[in-house]
């Protein structure tokens, strides 16, 4: 499969400059990574992907650190490759440690473990679980 170009900021329509600039100034940088390049291909997406993205990564009652270290997990489970090296970097950038990032692969890898078990043994859900879902 082949891989889509990045559009450059030069090479960008007027609407996606508007949200090439709205990255650069919400993340206080020159630099847009390349999802962003490649998703300006499709200016929906990129608007609807990026708002997305700045709400739920923004100030909130989670702190930045926990928010990317977060989204590193979910992104090793995915297989991310991309995810896992940006979201690794501003995890890092952040305040993750190398043993905060031992900790997370050891709860990745346990976490994929035991979903997997559940699902093939079709485990019951207990009912005190059931009562806190309710």
């Amino acid at each position: 499969m082949n891989t889509t170009p990045p559009i450059e900021y030069e090479d960008a329509s007027p609407e996606v400059r508007a949200i090439f600039d709205d990255i650069r100034q919400t993340r206080n940088t020159d630099y847009i990574n390349n999802i962003w390049k490649c998703l300006a291909h499709h200016p929906a997406v990129l608007r609807r992907t990026w708002e997305g993205v700045k709400e739920v990564m923004g100030p909130g009652v989670l702190d930045p650190v926990t928010k990317e270290m977060i989204y590193l997990a979910i992104s090793i489970t995915n297989n991310c490759g991309y995810c896992v090296a940006s979201h690794g970097a501003a995890a890092q950038k952040a305040g993750m440690s190398d043993d905060m990032f031992g900790e997370i692969m050891s709860i990745v890898g346990m976490a994929n473990e035991t979903n997997r078990l559940v699902s093939g043994y079709r485990v019951p859900i207990d009912e005190i679980f059931q009562q806190l879902r309710d």
